[in-house]
């Protein structure tokens, strides 16, 4: 299976930026009530900040011509009042903002959570779990300031510009098309920036990713880092990810940067022009002085906004390619889903049938892990799958599960063949324990009860005493409500193991499956063990891989798997006495230890 690692820049396919804005902004119109309010209040802002010149223009040219102070002061006395209500609007449409575009990351952070929830295994196989963590985090928050300024800066800006250019061109034409020659320049530069400068974000955003998925890594594997004295080696690999993270952030900060520089020039170019026209083509006679004092108050709230507007254009840019990344998430379909029209699969007995299933993972398939798998398990039957790593055994318990899909063949429970029935009342019914023994931040109590919600304090402790995690547990500081650490760190491997197999017995489950459940405990432990899991055992389906030979002994059947095939089956005695792999590995096994 491809793997991608903290050394590689991620894949994604590529996607209009338009396509990814509509998107995007489909999430704000779900809120289009507070939308209209902010609209509303922006729009009587706006409409102040346009009258601001023209009060100028009647100060100068009526009050100030014609010595009316009375005139003058109470113009200037609505003035103030006006502008007082315009940065109190000002203050409550950002305040709204905020608000609304936190709102909208909180939806788009709890559905990319939902969506990854769904996804298959090949899935997090294929990518650092930091890379993951990057897309929920660092990419949506991203997009923050650009959900809000979407409403608070283009809205308003737009509405500027257009308001401005009406009113340059009611009063002079010829100043007005003087002050905008400048505008197609700036446009084209604008598009030759983006196209650069949306790239140099793209690597940006992937190299960010690479960080997040190294320091995961390190961090969670640091006593391994610490054990083999590998601090250096460690330490060389962060500064080779820091170097490209800085050059890509120099590089498109740089390209982003080139914006404001196009802006300042045009608007430089544009006042220029409009002087230059106005006193030698037009002349100063034919404008009147408030007028002409007015355009120019109207040049400066025309670039102003166009400023703003760039500087939105850039932080589109910037952030789209975090968008990007997280819709190619949310666009990714699990392989393992239910299809239209599944049915629930009720209360089963537990019978288990492969009918000539084979298996391959979807980047490999031409390379088939299973190859014609058939066998057929009775209700409660205890089955053991030994063979050498890499044979098949866990990919069998997988399939089961229906962690994956059959690649060929059919798989079925009492019955009902796995893609008929949906997933949930499938894994409802099946209690899984794998020699990974996670356990969750939060009590004992919680962890064992992670197995089934419901499970009251009784079932817990029953559990617990089931599978002799009983004893430990009452040893610890607060018994069943000691809280423990990440991933269980407080505990020895052995106590985390005995946890985990309390969490799986808690569900009761029908078919029971234990992928080396015992590999991390002492012979004394496991005894204990192997005595509380016997009662829980009779009457369940349940599929034991364990390469401690000694632990399977008692299985009804055992299936030697070898190359994805079954090559022996039957019981500890009959496969002994046909002398093929199954005496072979146990030879060897009895060998290292009278040797031991």
């Amino acid at each position: 299976m491809a793997v991608n690692s903290f050394r590689e820049d991620e894949q994604q396919a590529q996607v209009s930026k338009w396509k990814t804005l509509t998107r995007l902004y489909r999430y704000l119109l779900a809120y289009k009530s507070r939308i209209a309010v902010v609209l509303l209040i922006m729009l009587a802002t706006i409409s102040i900040n346009m009258i601001n010149p023209l009060i100028v223009e009647q100060a100068v040219n009526v009050h100030i011509a014609n010595r009316d102070m009375k005139g003058l002061l109470l113009l200037g006395l609505a003035a103030v009042v006006l502008n007082l209500i315009m940065v109190a609007g000002v203050k409550a449409r950002m305040i709204m903002m905020a608000k609304l575009s936190n709102q909208v990351l909180l939806t788009i952070r709890e559905e990319l959570y939902v969506h990854i929830q769904k996804l298959s295994f090949s899935f997090f196989d294929s990518r650092p779990t930091g890379k993951i963590l990057a897309r929920i985090i660092g990419d949506v928050n991203s997009l923050k300031d650009m959900l809000s300024d979407s409403v608070t800066t283009l809205i308003p800006d737009f509405l500027t510009v257009i308001g401005v250019i009406t009113i340059m061109m009611a009063k002079n034409v010829k100043l007005a098309l003087a002050a905008l020659l400048t505008l197609p320049f700036m446009a084209a530069g604008m598009f030759v920036i983006q196209r650069v400068s949306h790239k140099a974000w793209q690597v940006y955003r992937k190299k960010s990713s690479n960080i997040s998925a190294f320091v995961h890594e390190e961090m969670s594997g640091m006593r391994i880092v610490q054990s083999f004295r590998a601090e250096q080696e460690s330490r060389d690999n962060f500064d080779v990810l820091l170097k490209e993270h800085r050059q890509s952030w120099n590089k498109s900060v740089r390209c982003a940067d080139l914006f404001g520089s196009l802006i300042e020039l045009t608007w430089g170019a544009g006042g220029f022009l409009l002087y230059y026209i106005g006193i030698k083509v037009i002349g100063v006679g034919e404008i009147g002085i408030g007028t002409f004092m007015a355009f120019s108050t109207y040049l400066a709230m025309f670039w102003s906004p166009i400023r703003n507007l760039a500087n939105f254009y850039n932080k589109i840019v910037t952030n789209l390619a975090g968008a990007e990344r997280i819709f190619d998430i949310l666009d990714t379909e699990p392989e393992i889903r239910d299809k239209s029209g599944v049915g629930e699969l009720p209360d089963i007995q537990g019978s288990v049938e492969f009918d000539r299933v084979s298996f391959a993972y979807s980047d490999e398939p031409e390379t088939k892990v299973l190859k014609d798998v058939s066998f057929q398990i009775r209700p409660g039957e205890t089955i053991a799958l030994v063979g050498p790593t890499g044979a098949g055994k866990t990919t069998i318990v997988n399939l089961i599960s229906r962690f994956y899909n059959v690649t060929e063949g059919h798989i079925r429970v009492d019955g009902y063949d796995l893609g008929d029935v949906s997933i949930r009342s499938l894994r409802r019914q099946m209690g899984v324990m794998t020699q990974d023994n996670f356990l969750f931040s939060g009590t004992v109590k919680d962890n064992i009860r992670y197995g089934r919600l419901d499970a009251t304090d009784e079932e817990i402790v029953a559990a617990a005493k089931a599978v002799n995690a009983h004893g430990f547990i009452m040893q610890l500081e607060k018994g069943y409500d000691t809280e423990l650490s990440e991933r269980g760190q407080s505990l020895s491997v052995g106590q985390r193991q005995l946890l985990a197999f309390a969490r799986t017995m808690v569900s009761n489950p029908r078919i029971l499956i234990l992928d080396e459940a015992t590999s991390s405990i002492d012979t004394h432990t496991e005894i204990l063990v192997q005595k509380g899991i016997q009662a829980l055992l009779k009457g369940r389906t349940s599929f034991v891989i364990a390469h401690r030979l000694s632990t399977i002994k008692n299985a009804d059947r055992i299936f030697v798997i070898n190359h994805g095939r079954i090559e022996e089956a039957g019981s500890h005695e009959e496969l002994l006495a046909a002398k093929g792999q199954y005496y072979e590995l146990y030879q060897a096994q009895f060998r290292s230890l009278t040797s031991a």
